[in-house]
């Protein structure tokens, strides 16, 4: 049966003509250390449904091979980036994210799986990356996670047990990374790109038109309104609050608060689950920040409306003490950070908190749902109607409330 090309994104239809024996045979022979490789055949599609990402281009790889001893087959997921003219390229084209991936997946994530395995913890954090190259073009090859089981939630909300084994792989990487932080570790050294450093993001109409439909969404739905005046006053600064704040431990650190290496774009799509087991993917936006800031973004796109209202604390809770007892685990002597302090600390960061409930909430429930993110991100009257669904407005009707008791706008 011919697959629904409806299903897929338009670019990853057609493999580039590169993608051919020569390069599949490259590759096994760089993973095997094994000069001998022949490629037999290999066929290609691909790799995600449409929906599942945006910023790279992925297929998958069934490769037949040979050595001399004897003939295997072996599925690779193949990740480089958007050859075809238009918006995705534009927006990918100049940006950082294929040399922070790469020193991710080859450097930092098995260092931090040994640091852990050291102190009896086997968790593995990512599928194993077995080749990859800058040059002549960008591109990265994985072991595919499918064959053993793997898959990507969709059309359906991530269970609890998923969400729990998610954050608690964050919090482990998370507590590794602080510890060496403190002990002055360069191997975070070129891990400077968060998000507002991509090529004219902040330039983009998901970045500048979001806060500005958020104030007319207020002032349309009359429950609302009452709350414009909180809101208002943040027009002129509230993305430049945004930006000042992932990009601290760059521009302006300070002595009290926890810093650690930062996933950059922790949702449900950039993880893959076998039961309640987790791997973690697309670490391109992985940057060192503060220990909140992942925190906030995955209570908007890990949790579900009705977590977000009932299992918050709950979810802060769980992270933090798997944050910290992981600091115990492997060693870490200095001071123990405390849960008053985060929560204070979470607090402080108020200005992501709005951004990312006024400006990107209504494109992650979006997405949620199984939907493209191109639809919003290269479609501004599609990203319009995305505030007026009523989904979004009802849970505003919660957010706003609290954002006010808890006193973000004193």
């Amino acid at each position: 049966m011919t697959p629904n090309i409806d299903n897929y994104n338009a670019d990853e239809l057609e493999a580039p003509a590169w993608l051919n024996d020569q390069f599949f045979r490259d590759v096994l022979v760089k993973h095997l250390n094994d000069a001998n490789v022949k490629v037999i055949d290999f066929k290609t599609s691909p790799a995600t449904a449409k929906g599942d990402h945006y910023a790279s281009v992925m297929f998958r790889g069934l490769v037949e091979y040979s050595t001399d001893e004897g003939t295997f087959s072996k599925s690779l997921i193949i990740k480089t980036m958007p050859e075809e003219e238009g918006h995705k390229k534009e927006f990918l084209g100049d940006s950082h994210i294929f040399p922070t991936e790469i020193t991710m997946y080859t450097k930092v994530l098995p260092k931090f799986e040994e640091i852990l395995a050291e102190a009896g913890d086997k968790t593995t954090f990512c599928a194993k990356c077995i080749y990859h190259s800058e040059e002549p073009r960008q591109v990265m090859v994985f072991e595919d996670l499918v064959p053993q089981k793997y898959d990507v939630v969709r059309k359906r909300p991530a269970t609890i047990d998923e969400i729990k084994s998610a954050v608690g792989k964050l919090a482990k990487w998370q507590a590794v990374s602080y510890k060496l932080l403190q002990e002055k570790s360069d191997l975070f050294d070129t891990l400077q790109y968060d998000l507002t450093t991509m090529p004219n993001i902040l330039e983009q109409e998901v970045i500048t038109k979001g806060f500005p439909t958020f104030l007319e969404t207020l002032q349309s739905v009359d429950s609302l309104r009452q709350y414009v005046k909180y809101f208002e006053p943040l027009k002129e600064k509230l993305i430049q609050r945004w930006v000042e704040a992932l990009r601290e431990y760059r521009v302006n650190r300070k002595d009290d608060s926890y810093y650690v290496l930062c996933h950059g774009d922790f949702h449900i799509k950039n993880m893959m689950f076998k039961g309640t087991d987790c791997m973690l993917l697309d670490f391109q936006m992985s940057y060192v920040g503060a220990l909140t800031n992942d925190v906030l973004y995955s209570i908007y796109m890990l949790l579900g409306p009705e977590e977000r209202r009932e299992k918050r604390d709950e979810f802060i809770y769980y992270f933090f003490t798997t944050f910290t007892n992981t600091l115990v685990k492997i060693g870490y002597q200095g001071k123990k950070p405390s849960l008053v302090e985060f929560r204070r600390q979470l607090h402080e960061k108020k200005y992501i908190d709005i951004f990312l409930m006024s400006s990107f909430l209504p494109t992650f429930n979006h997405m949620r749902k199984g939907n493209d993110p191109a639809d919003f991100l290269e479609d501004a009257e599609k990203r319009r109607a995305l505030f007026a669904e009523k989904d979004f407005q009802d849970e505003l009707e919660y957010l706003i409330p609290r954002m006010v008791h808890v006193g973000y706008f004193e």
